[in-house]
């Protein structure tokens, strides 16, 4: 490290070894990030969350010629121990970002600092850099891939074996995300050029999904518009001209007449942090489904999107690091509509909280539910009837429906 950049020490939460993974799956995110993005410019240490943990059980599985240091907590700085790891302190100094999403994109974003040439981390931030900023409490998306996946595998990683455990609703709801229409920016030009491939493949009487886009170097190519825009993004490839054309009947063509994009990664079209944050989460639910002899088959979306991560450059090498093995799964097909709906059925809790709405007021699904069980409230007049914000007058970030997905 230059003697004139800040030495900064990243702080990472531990409590146990499981296969491949360090725990808490944050602390497996992190290190995996680190390990993708080639970056040792922060002095990493783990924090035993136990008694007394040594320091061969904690070294044997972190990412390659990482280096890690082992600290008790009552050894962090005064910022950090009132904080949830991970957290990041820049070195005698009093500042302190803590919490997964803030970390992960601060690492990124040091790691272009670093090296400009490294414009695919940059490009981890997605679209204006807003991936996984908003916080938890206000975005759905961050608290889903934050804080309720990781949650839920670990508790499904701690569940009894012997005992076939029910796949964990965020699960269901992330399958369920897989399959809703993709909006990017510019998606208009994709989705005319998607109409066009549709076109031309019904003419020459080929499924629209039936070619395949030549010239990628991935082991399975894409098969679809959207698998040759993601991946052309990610290799820094044009798409070629022949898919760039469009006649003048699909320009002339409404944008409401248009087909819809299907998701590549996590977000959409396009590979970012988040299907990094997910990649560790999910690679450890598979293989304890698999473990378990769990049928996978109401999965279909989750199980194409895990292959199609381990296609991404810098991924297998990063695994490799972290001694993660990779599950070969099969094709998966979908399976009847009707055995779908009572097997992947998404509690009604969930569904509420992740519904794409406008903000209605927090406090009225709660009432509504303490009504129908028999509690209810009582309310006093406000004491200031004639105060009155008008949102539109004040800037978005301020707005309760920011963050909103």
């Amino acid at each position: 490290m230059k003697d004139n950049v800040a030495e900064e020490h990243l702080y990472l939460a531990f409590s146990h070894q499981y296969r491949d993974s360090i725990f808490p799956l944050h602390t497996s995110i992190s290190l995996f990030l680190l390990s993708y993005c080639d970056c040792k410019l922060f002095k990493v240490f783990l924090v035993p969350t136990g008694e007394d943990v040594g320091d061969q059980c904690v070294t044997k599985n972190l990412a390659g010629d990482l280096e890690v240091h082992l600290i008790s907590r009552c050894q962090l700085p005064v910022v950090v121990q009132s904080c949830s790891l991970p957290a990041v302190v820049v070195k005698d100094d009093k500042f302190c970002r803590a919490g997964l999403s803030v970390v992960l994109r601060h690492i990124i974003q040091k790691t272009f600092e670093a090296d400009p040439s490294k414009k695919d981390i940059l490009a981890l931030l997605g679209f204006k850099k807003t991936c996984l900023k908003a916080c938890a409490e206000v975005s759905q998306w961050t608290r889903l891939c934050e804080i309720s996946i990781p949650l839920a595998v670990e508790r499904f990683l701690a569940g009894s074996p012997e005992h076939c455990q029910a796949i964990p609703p965020d699960i269901l709801l992330f399958e369920r995300k897989l399959g809703e229409p993709v909006r990017v920016h510019n998606d208009d030009k994709i989705r005319r050029q998607k109409l066009q491939q549709q076109k031309a493949g019904a003419k020459s009487g080929v499924p629209e999904l039936g070619e395949e886009a030549a010239g990628e170097v991935h082991e399975h190519p894409p098969s679809s518009l959207e698998l040759s825009v993601a991946f052309s993004k990610l290799l820094a490839q044009e798409v070629p001209d022949a898919v760039n054309r469009e006649a003048p009947y699909i320009r002339r063509t409404k944008t409401s007449d248009l087909p819809l994009l299907d998701h590549v990664f996590a977000e959409g079209l396009y590979f970012t942090v988040a299907d990094l944050v997910l990649l560790p989460c999910i690679h450890q639910f598979l293989v304890s489904s698999k473990k378990q002899g769990k049928n996978l088959v109401n999965l279909p979306l989750i199980a194409s999107w895990y292959r199609r991560v381990q296609e991404v450059p810098g991924v297998k090498k990063a695994a490799g690091k972290c001694n993660m093995e990779f599950l070969q799964l099969p094709e998966l097909m979908s399976p009847p509509e009707e055995q779908l709906q009572n097997s992947t059925s998404v509690p009604d809790e969930l569904e509420e909280d992740n519904e794409d709405s406008h903000f209605i007021g927090g406090p009225r699904p709660t009432m509504t539910k303490l009504m129908e069980n028999g509690i209810e409230a009582k309310f006093s007049p406000h004491p200031c009837p004639n105060w009155t914000l008008d949102w539109t007058s004040l800037p978005s970030a301020v707005s309760p429906g920011e963050g909103e997905v």
